[in-house]
């Protein structure tokens, strides 16, 4: 009679495939929202600062940060959400090599090729939600953006002027100064408007003002109770005068009508138009999926710990080998847009290189736990030679 135990075969493994998968999808969640939300925080906070920066130059409203913000932060969603999906199974399925769980999951005959299932089932909605962003979602959200904008530009200068600041007005004629704004009456107090005619300078100051438009469509700031002053600088010859109503044309600003540009164009729209650069902004908006799907797969091989070279180097190799991904795929767009490479080569040739690479891990790793089986088994069978 043998000294090793006998193996008897489990015959519920469906329920333990069903308990494996759900653990394994519910930790790349856990790590995937975790990585995400530490990137979506670097986004925001980034584009925040250069939000506020714009809207103390002027070049912003300050009204208009937050929903610029927002537009914003969407255009990084794709990029964030692949990342962390590559991030969240790379962390996930490094931790099974450390806490040697891969170890005993490969000795109950779950080999490597067994993991791409759990991973699909995680990663395939998560592919879904950035083909959506990428090919549907973005680019309306940068053609709101620009339309917002232009439309924040075209206010008058009175709709725009900040309580407690001076403001120039855009044909930097004028200069107004608002105290306070009741938002439920619509009228300001406390008003100060320096305008320039020729040599001329005019300053008018009101205790209250609100805004005024006539029946053909013109827009007046109505003063009220106020003094305005008008003469030369450094000359004597200034004229006071009070008034109860003075009323001041604003100059209304146009809305811009902008043509889109190609990354706010639509995907269909940039089919119907199949120019260069068109194609490369299509390729680039599918490749953001594929890539995804492949980064995905490729996490799976690229995962192995190897105790002794440390458990820091599948990371730096992963960090490298997304970097690169990430610049052919730039690079390859950008041949694309320029002519210098056929349209279906920039497109496929770098997601099939990838995929090469890909298999080729998978091979290796494969070769090296069926070996290290084998020898394992040879040596146990000597072993049991020599008793």
């Amino acid at each position: 009679m043998s000294d090793y135990p006998q193996v008897i075969p489990i015959k519920s493994k469906p329920m333990r495939m069903g308990i494996f998968q759900r653990a394994l999808v519910s930790e790349f969640v856990g790590n995937g929202l975790l990585v995400f939300a530490v990137l979506l925080g670097i986004i925001v906070i980034s584009q925040l600062i250069r939000l506020l920066s714009e809207a103390v130059n002027g070049k912003v409203a300050v009204d208009g940060v937050l929903a610029l913000l927002g537009f914003s932060a969407m255009n990084y969603l794709p990029v964030l959400l692949s990342i962390s999906l590559f991030i969240s199974i790379l962390l996930t399925i490094s931790r099974c090599y450390r806490d040697s769980e891969m170890v005993v999951w490969f000795s109950s005959g779950i080999g490597l090729t067994r993991w791409i299932q759990p991973v699909m089932w995680y990663a395939v909605p998560v592919v879904g939600l950035i083909a959506l962003l990428s090919l549907v979602l973005t680019p309306w959200a940068l053609l709101k953006a620009d339309e917002y904008k232009n439309k924040l530009e075209s206010r008058d200068d009175v709709a725009v002027a900040t309580p407690g600041m001076f403001r120039e007005s855009k044909q930097a004629d004028r200069i107004y100064f608002v105290e306070n704004v009741d938002a439920n009456s619509n009228r300001i107090s406390n008003v100060f408007v320096q305008s320039q005619q020729g040599e001329k300078l005019s300053i008018m100051v009101a205790k209250q003002a609100f805004q005024q438009t006539s029946p053909n469509g013109e827009r007046f700031l109505v003063l009220l109770n106020g003094t305005r002053y008008e003469g030369t600088p450094g000359q004597r010859d200034y004229n006071i005068v009070e008034f109860e109503r003075y009323s001041m044309r604003i100059d209304s600003v146009p809305v811009k009508q902008s043509e889109p540009q190609m990354r706010m164009m639509t995907t269909l729209a940039l089919w119907e138009k199949p120019t260069t650069w068109n194609l490369s902004e299509i390729h680039w908006r599918f490749g953001l999926p594929i890539s995804a799907l492949i980064l995905a797969l490729l996490s799976i091989p690229l995962s192995y710990v190897n105790p002794r070279a440390g458990r820091s180097l599948n990371l730096v190799m992963a960090l490298v080998l997304y970097m690169l991904y990430s610049n052919l795929i730039s690079v390859s767009n950008t041949w694309v847009g320029q002519g210098k490479v056929p349209a279906m080569m920039g497109m496929w040739g770098i997601h099939i290189l990838m995929l090469t690479i890909t298999l080729l891990m998978f091979y290796r790793r494969l070769m090296l736990f069926s070996t290290q089986r084998l020898f394992a088994q040879a040596l146990a069978y000597v072993r049991g030679l020599r008793k």
